[in-house]
């Protein structure tokens, strides 16, 4: 049966998912979670919660799923050695570099990818079990033939949402509240931006970017059927009330094995919904899937109810067995054990020669049977007696207490693990002072003679773009120009085919070394023979998520543009490092056109352009299979901040040209060069000096 999992933002909200059905509960702990919004957990509140939901059976999974710097790894390793003594049965992160201290530091905690890591493709659950991960969260773009593909080949597990709020950008892959607000997604700060309302086309869109919340529980039984594992509610940031709705109502059919009944589908309504639900993805039909959150209706009622019925008993019961044994000379005992296990024995006094009545098999039975007001529920009760015995009630009440007592703490007890000592940071091995020259494009016009002559070190342009036009190329080639064929981001199976003959075509025309920006697009380059260098899509945000980039064989990576340039230089650099220094940067690429939502036609080979309440316009453009990418109103530039790009020990410098003509490409690479004194307007750092929450 399928493995629900429910959120749980605050230890009430644990008790909700759990009494509520719940077969296991993810939270966060500290400050390294994607949800930091949440009012998570204290160390004290964290332990209990474990203790709570391991006498009852449920699962726990701590979320550690944002970017880490290196200065906050010993913290977050902190946090994870705590979690692993209480006894959670797995972490879900995001960052490489912590997959690799958590893999060496707490080799017995099992990893599972966050959804954070982006994966969409067979590939990229290939590559997180080679990682060591033990289940992957899928994308929730993904549609059920695409999730169906995944997890019957799959060699680890594979979870998805099924319920709850949809992000209008694949997760891990959304810069905009970060780049706009200092609050980043990728650290568990996300403001929601794409929630706001915005101008697109001329006219007011009201909310193009606000998806419906998805709802897949009349869905179940082929979620199943396509081999998930889990199935997980979104939600840590919401009310108990609304875990202990969804959870329940979820749990029931899952449970019950049947649809969901008009009366459920109201209450979910009820209990959250931005104008109804959507299963957009899951059906792969992008249509009708926007909503926002109107004035919602009284809830206040059915949440009173809600609450009154998980916090005034156990409705979740383990089931539990007695035997009991009353003989002559010996003190009377008894066993208790559960169906994972556990065993509990417990001794009594000696029983005294009846007076009247003596102990009878029955009556030892009954009194065990008062397992009222635990969480346990006595399923099997045996009872072994001598005729002519007594024991007073109360002892025998005692000697049920006693079982259950221990019973409870052989259910707490966490495993055994190892804890290990933190790695030591990679080494500093690639150290240069004179970066090279990157440029990067996205299409034909800007790749001009004129751009070609500034001799660039490196020309990353489109894979699908190189290939069809090849010759566009060859004049930076002539001039010493090394071309990378840049992937896109996304890339579902259905399209690998299609990129690997792209790609295979490339080599052959001399293509050798591929820009990759999803762990799933790994071994689709190097089936061809190409060399990697990893995109800013990789998220390398500290000395370990570069080292492991390096043994898996990159030649070079781009460090996080959410980063500050001080936290750069102090980076460990065991493979060669390039940042990018100039250009619109991406704030969102997304499965969804809006710009055909918006206009009611395929219109995306013209770039449109989003503006926000204050004025700022946002390029929209297309991306490979019809997927739009949202780049930032303004322009990053950092060609008078020389001395300190130069001081951070990189190998290069990327400058980033997207809806720039093929003039302006010319000036401002001249300009970096210092051989022009041509400046952009609208012009932007970056987080480069400022960071992120």
């Amino acid at each position: 049966m399928l493995e629900l999992l429910s959120p749980a933002g605050s230890p009430e909200a644990v008790i909700a998912a759990v009494q509520n059905g719940a077969d296991a509960v993810y939270f966060g702990l500290g400050d390294f979670n994607a949800r930091r919004g949440a009012k998570n957990f204290t160390d004290e509140e964290f332990e209990k919660a474990v203790r709570y939901c391991r006498i009852r059976g449920c699962k726990v999974y701590v979320v550690l799923n944002t970017l880490v710097n290196d200065r906050e790894i010993p913290q977050a390793l902190e946090s994870a050695r705590l979690a692993s003594r209480c006894g959670v049965d797995a972490a879900i992160v995001q960052d490489f570099g912590m997959v690799s201290v958590l893999r060496r530091a707490l080799p017995d905690l099992p990893l599972h990818a966050s959804t954070q890591m982006s994966v969409h493709n067979l590939a990229g659950a290939q590559a997180a079990a080679e990682m060591g991960l033990t289940r992957v969260v899928l994308a929730r773009e993904l549609s059920l033939e695409q999730i169906k593909y995944i997890s019957q080949n799959s060699p680890i597990e594979t979870e998805i949402f099924v319920h709850g709020a949809l992000c209008f950008c694949y997760s891990g892959q959304c810069y905009m509240s970060s780049l706009i607000g200092r609050r980043s997604g990728n650290r568990g700060m996300c403001a929601q931006p794409c929630r706001l309302q915005y101008t697109l086309g001329g006219r007011m869109d009201d909310y193009p970017m606000s998806l419906k919340d998805n709802c897949l529980v009349d869905r179940l039984k082929e979620i199943e059927d396509a081999g998930v594992a889990c199935i997980k509610i979104e939600g840590r940031m919401k009310r108990p009330e609304y875990t202990a709705i969804v959870t329940g109502i979820y749990s029931k059919a899952l449970k019950e094995r049947r649809q969901p009944t008009r009366e459920e589908m109201a209450t979910l309504e009820r209990a959250f919904s931005r104008q109804g639900f959507t299963q957009g993805y899951f059906n792969g039909d992008k249509k009708d899937m926007f909503g926002v959150r109107g004035e919602p209706e009284n809830v206040d009622k059915l949440f009173a109810a809600t609450r009154r019925a998980y916090a005034d008993g156990e409705l979740r019961r383990v089931p539990v067995h007695f035997f009991t044994v009353a003989e002559r000379g010996e003190r009377i005992r008894a066993i208790a054990f559960d169906d994972d296990g556990n065993k509990a024995i417990a001794y009594g006094p000696l029983p005294e020669k009846a007076r009247q009545q003596g102990l009878t098999d029955t009556y030892l039975t009954e009194q065990m049977f008062k397992t009222g007001g635990t969480p346990f529920n006595c399923v099997e009760n045996k009872a072994k007696t001598e005729p002519g015995l007594y024991v007073a009630a109360a002892e025998i009440n005692e000697l049920r207490r006693k079982l259950i007592s221990e019973l409870t703490e052989k259910r707490a007890t966490p495993p055994q693990r190892r804890s290990l000592p933190q790695p030591q940071a990679p080494e500093n091995v690639k150290t240069l002072a004179d970066p090279k020259l990157i440029i990067q494009v996205r299409t034909e016009d800007q790749l001009s003679s004129d751009l070609a002559d500034l001799r660039p070190a490196y020309l990353y342009v489109p894979a699908m773009l190189m290939a069809e036009q090849p010759r566009l190329v060859l004049p930076f080639v002539e001039k010493g120009t090394v071309p990378v064929a840049v992937l896109p981001r996304i890339i579902n199976d259905t399209q690998m085919k299609e990129i690997h003959s792209t790609l295979q075509r490339l080599f052959d025309y001399g293509v050798n070394e591929a820009l990759v920006g999803n762990i799933g697009h790994v071994m689709l380059a190097r089936s061809v023979g190409m060399k990697l260098r990893a995109d800013f899509g990789m998220n390398s945000f500290n000395s370990y998520s570069l080292d492991v980039l390096n043994n898996m064989g990159f030649l070079s990576a781009t460090a996080s543009f959410e980063l500050r340039l001080s936290q750069i230089k102090d980076m460990a650099k065991p493979l060669d490092t390039e940042l990018i220094i100039y250009g619109r940067l991406p704030l969102m690429v997304t499965e969804q056109c809006i710009i055909k939502e918006s206009s009611g036609r395929c219109t995306c080979q013209t770039p449109a352009q989003m503006s926000d309440r204050m004025g700022s316009v946002f390029p929209v453009v297309k991306e490979y299979g019809c997927r739009n990418v949202i780049y930032n109103a303004h322009k990053l530039y950092l060609a008078d901040k020389k001395d300190d790009l130069y001081s951070a020990g990189l190998w290069g410098l990327r400058m980033m040209f997207t809806t720039e003509s093929a003039r302006e490409c010319v000036e401002v690479t001249r300009g970096h060069m210092g051989l022009s004194d041509y400046k952009p307007n609208v012009l932007t750092r970056g987080l480069y000096y400022r960071g992120v929450d």
